[in-house]
């Protein structure tokens, strides 16, 4: 079989989120750990951008020329972001919902993003290439590790760099991540996570090093319950983010 006959689309998963679409842009709502979660990543990728392409980061428009995908991009709580940043973004979603729900808070912020209800393959197929991808909290919920990655991987351009983040596959994130953000804290909806779809890092390493990128960097992240905010940590056993570069 080949790459064109597969697909990363897992429909049951698209299906939950998409039911929760309204509640993207919900600070207190059910995407309430991802806006939690914003800050820690905004400033791990603005960090890592200015440092590989040799940008200010004070510069308010830092990401200026630079062509960026954020897939998986849900209501788009990363995508504005990087449009503020003054990026060109192209921002994909398997869910035609959430799409639409991302257009109308972007167009009410003023914000011009390429929004699509695509797939990584489907970009990938039609020759788009970036300079920067966002592949966070996306992966864990695909049909197909590793035709994602690799899709992805793929529209990287020369001296690019791809962000992944998500939830390794350990009794410690079983625990932390999954009962206890769902059924004690009640953090997320029973069911947003999967423990046999969550990867571990080396799963999503081995597709990306196969199609000539190379992993340049990898933190844990950790919830802080006296600061209330997540912070980078060496702990990858739970949370973690990846970045990797195509030299």
């Amino acid at each position: 079989m080949t790459d064109t006959a597969k697909t990363t689309i897992d429909t049951s998963e698209v299906d939950k989120f998409t039911a929760m679409a309204a509640e993207w842009w919900n600070p207190t709502g059910k995407f309430k750990p991802l806006h939690k979660f914003n800050p820690v990543r905004l400033q791990y990728i603005k960090e890592k951008v200015c440092e590989n392409f040799g940008r200010d980061i004070n510069d308010p428009k830092a990401f200026n020329g630079l062509r960026l995908l954020d897939i998986g991009c849900g209501g788009g709580l990363l995508s504005e972001p990087m449009a503020r940043l003054g990026a060109e973004v192209v921002a994909a979603d398997a869910s035609e919902t959430n799409i639409e729900i991302a257009k109308i808070h972007a167009e009410q912020s003023g914000l011009k993003i390429d929004y699509r209800a695509e797939t990584s393959e489907a970009l990938e197929a039609a020759g788009e290439k970036f300079d920067i991808i966002l592949n966070m909290e996306v992966v864990e919920h695909v049909a197909d590790v590793d035709l994602f990655m690799s899709s992805c991987a793929r529209m990287v351009k020369p001296g690019g760099l791809m962000f992944c983040a998500t939830i390794n596959r350990t009794a410690k994130a079983n625990m932390l991540a999954i009962f206890m953000a769902e059924n004690v804290l009640r953090w997320l909806p029973k069911g947003t996570h999967q423990y046999e779809k969550l990867v571990k890092p080396e799963e999503l390493e081995a597709p990306m090093t196969a199609e000539g990128m190379n992993v340049i960097d990898q933190t844990g992240v950790f919830y802080n319950v006296f600061q209330d905010r997540w912070n980078k940590s060496r702990d990858m056993d739970v949370n973690y983010m990846l970045l990797a570069r195509r030299d």
